[in-house]
């Protein structure tokens, strides 16, 4: 073994390749194939998107281990700890399991040269190969078509929410960014899109690859009352859930993407009813409007990092009803869309703390307030780390007062680390 520690082989990855990102399935097909990786015997369920992605994959995951499937996820990125990555039937992979896993995935590889997350990639297929899974749930880490996911054929496809982000490598409008996601699906397989509308190059790919397509809106959908949610497709019977079963409004637009991947594979892997409310009931993911519980003000952590996602969080602020002050504690990456993602959530904050993320991609507390100050905000503060921004702003709060976390990923966990 190259390494015997996981911080050690994770360095060593970020300096192979040549480039961070470097999208294309030739050289990460090369080493799976090597590994006997491209012909899995479970079922696999691929998952792209802007936003959501995350959410489904843990609903998908949830439901099927509540009907008692033996299951595998996989996520990026992580909030705490790498090896979130990688879990199978709900437990984390160990340091030790994964090192196994990357040294495997290095002997394979010969004088293939493997971006970090065509690494990581090969290595949780890896550990699921080795697991006796009946399903694995896969996130697409950037785009689709040219996922390092996407070497293996999903035996059904989802894509959820679609916005703009990643320009650089997926277009800069939604018909392009809906094409390069639609690359996941495959021939005669279901294809599940619970973006709304879907965009027309999405349902114009589908068509051409000749997977069999099933929008919201049209195909399936769901309705929301007081104390039940709906779920209804092209099935005879509508399924009916009790609320409150998801945290937040907008996941049950996911939730309904994900009913409809489970309609399409019932044959396959057939549920109860009880099972997916048990699954959908018990779904917990860090980070998505996630509320901390030992805080004497309201805390509020949410991932929302792109216009998409901040409006959605705008959205779920705005139906409740938060006393006292509003405070944004937010750190970003500079390749970001910084004034279309804290636009949406000027109005909502009397204070602003501004954080600098650290790494080659941050953006800087002071160019978040120069974004900030360009749309009408004047009371903010800077500060050098998340650490720092939360320790101020707590000082500041009543325990009537709120504060909202966002931005990143890598915000959520500086505070999470923050506050244990």
């Amino acid at each position: 073994m190259r390494f015997n520690t996981l911080s050690a082989w994770l360095h060593w990855q970020d300096t192979l390749h040549p480039s961070t990102i470097d999208l294309g399935l030739a050289r990460v097909s090369a080493v799976a194939e090597c590994l006997g990786l491209l012909n899995p015997s479970y079922t696999v369920i691929t998952v792209a998107g802007t936003n959501g992605k995350g959410s489904s994959v843990a609903l998908l995951d949830s439901v099927y281990r509540a009907a008692g499937y033996r299951v595998g996820r996989y996520l990026s990125p992580h909030l705490l700890r790498y090896t979130e990555r990688v879990c199978v039937q709900g437990e984390e992979v160990s340091e030790a399991q994964l090192c196994a896993a990357f040294a495997r995935v290095d002997t394979a590889r010969g004088e293939i040269s493997l971006t970090a997350f065509e690494f990581i990639t090969l290595a949780a297929l890896d550990i699921f190969s080795r697991a006796a899974l009946e399903i694995v749930v896969l996130e697409v880490g950037l785009g689709g078509r040219l996922d390092a996911v996407n070497i293996l054929d999903a035996d059904a496809a989802l894509v959820t929410a679609l916005g703009l982000d990643h320009c650089a490598y997926l277009g800069d409008n939604i018909e392009q960014i809906a094409w390069e996601k639609a690359g996941i699906f495959r021939a005669g397989k279901p294809a599940v899109c619970s973006a709304w509308p879907a965009p027309a190059s999405l349902v114009a790919h589908a068509a051409h690859l000749g997977a069999t397509l099933f929008c919201l809106g049209q195909a399936f959908d769901y309705e929301l009352a007081d104390t039940d949610w709906t779920w209804h497709s092209q099935q005879p019977k509508a399924l009916a859930f009790s609320l409150p079963t998801l945290p937040q409004a907008y996941q049950y637009q996911n939730a309904a993407g994900v009913l409809q991947v489970l309609a399409c594979l019932n044959d396959r892997h057939p549920l109860e009813a009880a099972a997916i409310q048990a699954g959908l009931s018990s779904f917990a993911l860090p980070g998505r409007h996630q509320r901390l519980s030992h805080t004497p003000f309201t805390c509020i952590l949410d991932v929302a990092h792109n216009p998409l996602g901040t409006r959605a969080l705008a959205a779920v602020l705005a139906q409740h009803a938060l006393t006292g002050r509003r405070h944004a504690l937010v750190g970003m990456l500079a390749d970001k869309d910084l004034a279309g993602s804290l636009e949406a959530l000027v109005p909502l904050f009397d204070t602003w703390h501004l954080a600098s993320l650290s790494g080659p991609r941050a953006a800087s507390a002071e160019a978040l307030a120069a974004v900030l100050a360009g749309l009408g905000v004047q009371h903010y503060q800077c500060y050098a780390s998340v650490g720092l921004a939360y320790q101020q702003a707590a000082a500041q709060l009543s325990d009537q007062d709120c504060l909202v976390v966002f931005g990143s990923f890598h915000t959520v966990a500086g505070v999470l680390a923050h506050t244990g």
